[in-house]
């Protein structure tokens, strides 16, 4: 669970480099995203990791979109994949 929140803090301390006007709508969708696997079995750490690296993957992405560098997601990169 702390792992989780971790990564949930690092994916909105990125939300804050996009654009103003996209910002709630990447805080909202990271924050349902995280609500809705919140449920996922803890018990099994292949299926956490899996969600991590999703996290990282889909934070690259939207960086890219916008043309934020990619290493401001130097942090989560390190929660997530380390």
């Amino acid at each position: 669970m702390e792992k989780a929140l971790r990564v949930y803090g690092e994916v909105l301390r990125l939300v804050r480099r996009l654009p103003k006007d996209s910002r709630p709508y990447y805080a909202k969708y990271a924050r349902e995203n995280f609500v809705n696997y919140r449920d996922a079995d803890a018990a099994d750490p292949s299926a956490l990791d899996e969600l991590f690296h999703r996290a990282y993957n889909h934070s690259i992405w939207v960086l890219n979109k916008y043309s934020v560098e990619e290493s401001a997601a130097h942090r989560l990169k390190e929660i997530c994949l380390g």
